[in-house]
């Protein structure tokens, strides 16, 4: 059955079983490796995406529930945006493999609240598993995204 999609704010149609994890279509049918399958139960948050905005888990959500949803993925954030950057230069990732499922996760939270608390932060990541244990680095990209934002907000 073909679906149609709209992905990082292209239409795709893709031709998936509804049942289908929306994870192995963004990896194996359209190519968007950046979203990584950890745990496969919606656990650990390596697989988070926007769907409409809101962070999902994309390796329990069938690609059939998404159909006219907004689907971003770490690739849609374009590499420049505030928790990107302030990732890079707070030194976060060490093996990097649950990084794009964090950065999907603060990106969503920084959207809702512009200046979270510590409270907001730890409820917002709290799905979110490194086994390298960066949590103090994460917390700081946040709040430091969370200036950058402001700073880039206020020049527009």
């Amino acid at each position: 059955m073909a679906i149609t999609l709209e992905i990082n704010g292209k239409s795709v149609s893709i031709k998936a079983a509804d049942d289908t994890p929306l994870l192995w279509v963004l990896r194996d049918e359209l190519g968007l490796t950046g979203t990584k399958y950890g745990c496969g139960i919606a656990q650990c948050g390596a697989c988070t995406v926007h769907i409409d905005g809101q962070p999902t888990r994309s390796c329990q959500t069938p690609v059939s529930a998404v159909a006219g949803m907004k689907v971003t993925t770490i690739e849609g954030l374009g590499g420049h945006h505030p928790v990107q950057q302030a990732w890079v230069a707070a030194d976060v990732p060490q093996c990097g493999y649950c990084q794009s499922g964090q950065i999907m996760s603060a990106a969503a939270l920084l959207a809702e609240k512009k200046h979270p608390t510590d409270a907001d932060i730890d409820a917002a990541m709290s799905g979110n598993i490194c086994r390298c244990g960066t949590y103090q680095r994460i917390r700081a990209a946040i709040k430091d995204a969370a200036g950058i934002a402001t700073a880039l907000s206020a020049k527009a």
